[in-house]
């Protein structure tokens, strides 16, 4: 079992400097970054520790953006991506700038507004070797392109895929004004079967696409 260090006590929680906010272990926090022109350092606090000196660190486990990864942003990651990694480490909780919410991708699809605060997360990342959890992630539309949930798509009321206006040849503002949407081959006479395939994430893939049933 483990045991806090001499001259150190585990607190319950801590009260962000300047404000009234209280951060307790299991929520996410915004972390003042040493060079103050980049966006604050997202991060889920382990643990409260206050030393003989009074001086209060936490232990988090780090999330990264998608440009901090090993394969950098890509093209379906969406503005308020994280992953949550591997990296834990100790810092002081003066740095501590204040709360968010790091949302599941399900739950975060699912809101009305979303506010500076929110954040969400559907890969575990390892920070050494780039590697994603999962490693493959479905696909939808012409373009065979995982979920971005910033970019507007409409869903076709036969076969209940997802597609950008622009693979269909429409206009965003075209695409809003739509009550009902039916694809190309389901308008069609053509009762062929689209493939359903799964989009490989992890930088060093061989980029291949593997046949998989995709869920609805």
């Amino acid at each position: 079992m483990a045991k806090t260090r001499p001259g150190r006590k585990d607190l319950d929680s801590y009260t962000i400097r300047g404000t009234n906010k209280i951060v307790r272990a299991g929520d996410c926090v915004l972390m003042r970054p040493a060079d103050t022109s980049k966006p604050p350092y997202v991060a889920r606090v382990e643990k409260i520790e206050q030393d003989s000196r009074s001086h209060v660190k936490v232990r988090v486990r780090w999330y990264y953006r998608p440009e901090e990864s090993i394969g950098g942003r890509r093209q379906f990651h969406g503005a308020k991506e994280l992953f949550l990694s591997d990296h834990y480490d100790t810092q002081s909780a003066h740095t501590i700038e204040g709360k968010c919410i790091v949302h599941s991708f399900k739950n975060y699809t699912k809101l009305e507004n979303v506010g500076a605060e929110d954040y969400y997360c559907r890969f575990e990342y390892k920070a050494a070797s780039g590697a994603f959890t999962p490693d493959r992630v479905a696909v939808y539309c012409k373009c065979e392109m995982p979920y971005n949930p910033d970019d507007l798509m409409v869903q076709c009321e036969g076969c209940k895929d997802w597609y950008h206006p622009a693979c269909v040849g429409m206009t965003i503002e075209e695409a809003k004004k739509l009550d009902h949407f039916v694809c190309s081959e389901c308008s069609s006479d053509d009762d062929m079967k689209k493939s359903n395939a799964t989009f490989p994430v992890s930088s060093g893939s061989d980029g291949k696409v593997e046949p998989k049933r995709r869920k609805r």
